[in-house]
């Protein structure tokens, strides 16, 4: 340890027990002609719903973000930040008893309680999470998050990162933590010619990439290191995560130098134009459709990301294949059963995954937990389609040009669902565990391993050797990733030569489903 590092943990230590008035000091920070007061929780100050753009309404709306040319005066960040307009998840009514019972008790567990903090278009701002009694110059590194929600719900209310900085502190490897709001459903992901011709398509990716433009040039006023960025997310914050990986073509212009994808990986995704019919839908509904501007008249339903020629040139499996990705180390994890919440809709089979429950998710339960006629099967195509194929295609194509890991979670079983989509991310932000301290010591050393009392350690995946890191009840194993190599490399040929529509029509209204030619598979 150089004497710098242990002069800040002393200070910390001091800050968090022995020390009010510097405690006090730290809970302002100064960004350009502005002071920011923060709130101070024990061993955690945060600084909430700073604004990184300016309000994305009237002449703005469903246009780029601008970025904030500077601050004045006094900014009050002691308030929970804004949530951006969304569309909150539901359990289906539909589905069978079992299913509802398990989904109730699911849900909470993977998403917490719904924080009853307004919702507005005026919703762009970053929160800032940092040890308590950061000095400007520590130079911690940064953990940057993405949140999930299928690109239709979140915000950084909900997924504030108090554990993971107290953690960090316990571990001695004190990060700061980042996480913002961005644009969701219709007014992040319209889709439609109209909105490719405008160039405004992927409004909430490029959200996403003004907010690390943000930390870039913020971040060292509050302690942190500008180039020890490592973005990451769950879910839809993990496809986001692989999508800032991909464009500009694999440029990630110094804003971070690692990546970390929970549950999700390089989705298959089509052009934006293929989803015309909702665009057509709204401005039905809206009364829009004599508009001269459709665009500029009206926007509910809910959108994902696709290529709109500008963001995303190509779809997103299609720019790994060219090369164009950015080459940083990056941990990619999946959940054990990814399809179960997602194959309680209507669908059609494949001849891929064969008509027997005993080889469908939930995997290992023989003919149990066959809730519907083919659910397992469904589960199953679902599953690896748009988690499990797209996260091997994207180990495939890299581990052999830049260091990566991955990881199953097989802990965690709901009855019915099994080890269902996002288990192998539930705790980072809400309790210690395995996984936090994984984070936090990838952000701080692009390295999985060197965590103290770490019992396994955690190889580099190679495509020879398709070794990963399984997270089983009560511990660590290693494992390799071979399951279903015939399936998914069969879907993944699909999705290559056919890019679906990745959609939202579930058990979960949050949740993806894959299209082709409009017909749910």
């Amino acid at each position: 340890m150089s004497p710098l590092q242990a002069s800040f943990q002393l200070f910390v230590l001091c800050a968090v027990v022995a020390c009010p008035d510097a405690l006090a000091a730290a809970s302002t920070v100064t960004l350009d002609h502005a002071t920011v007061i923060g709130t101070t929780n024990g061993s955690v100050t945060t600084f909430s719903g700073i604004p990184f753009a300016e309000p994305p309404i009237g002449d703005l709306r469903l246009r780029l973000p601008q970025p904030i040319l500077g601050y004045n005066g006094t900014i009050n960040a002691t308030q929970p930040a804004t949530q951006c307009i969304q569309i909150h998840p539901g359990i289906r009514e539909d589905m069978p008893v079992e299913m509802l019972q398990d989904m109730g008790a699911y849900l909470p567990a993977v998403t917490g309680t719904e924080p009853d903090v307004p919702q507005d278009e005026d919703c762009l701002s970053v929160t800032v999470q940092v040890p308590s009694g950061t000095p400007p110059d520590a130079k911690l590194p940064v953990s940057f998050y993405i949140y999930g929600g299928g690109f239709a719900t979140g915000s950084s209310v909900k997924f504030l990162g108090d554990a993971l900085v107290a953690r960090s502190i316990a571990i001695k490897q004190p990060v700061i933590y980042v996480v913002f709001n961005d644009r969701l459903n219709t007014f992040g992901f319209l889709g439609g010619k109209e909105v490719k011709e405008a160039s405004v398509g992927n409004l909430g990716l490029h959200d996403q990439r003004l907010a690390l433009k943000w930390v870039n040039k913020y971040i060292s006023a509050f302690g942190g290191d500008p180039e020890k960025v490592t973005i990451w997310g769950a879910s839809a914050g993990a496809g986001s995560v692989s999508l800032q990986m991909v464009t500009n073509g694999g440029n990630d212009e110094g804003l971070f130098r690692g990546a970390v994808m929970l549950s999700g990986s390089p989705f298959p995704n089509g052009d934006i134009t293929h989803v015309q019919n909702y665009y057509d839908i709204i401005v039905e509904q809206t009364g829009c459709k004599n508009s001269t501007d459709t665009l500029d008249c009206g926007l509910a339903l809910p959108w994902s990301p696709h290529a709109d020629g500008v963001f995303l040139k190509a779809p997103a499996q299609h720019l790994v294949l060219d090369g164009g990705v950015s080459n940083v180390p990056f941990i990619t994890s999946d959940a054990l059963d990814e399809g179960t919440i997602f194959a309680s809709g209507s669908f059609n089979v494949t001849y891929l995954y064969p008509d027997d429950p005993a080889q469908g998710s939930p995997f290992g339960t023989g003919n149990d937990d066959q809730l519907a006629p083919m659910y397992k099967r469904m589960a199953a195509f679902q599953g690896d389609v748009v988690f499990q194929a797209p996260r091997r295609f994207f180990l495939e194509q890299r581990s052999s040009k830049q260091p990566a890991w991955s990881y199953i979670s097989k802990h965690g079983a709901f009855k019915g669902l099994g080890v269902p989509h996002l288990s192998d991310s539930i705790s980072p932000l809400f309790v210690p565990s395995e996984v936090t301290d994984f984070v936090i010591q990838f952000t701080a050393t692009l390295d999985t391993n060197g965590i103290p009392n770490q019992t396994v350690q955690w190889p580099k995946y190679d495509s020879h050797r398709r070794q990963i890191l399984t997270l089983v009840d009560g511990g660590l194993e290693l494992g390799n990733d071979t399951l279903r190599l015939g399936a998914m490399a069969g879907l993944t040929a699909l999705t290559l030569a056919y890019p679906p529509q990745v959609g939202h029509a579930s058990g979960v209204s949050s949740g993806r489903h894959v299209f082709y030619n409009n017909e749910m598979i």
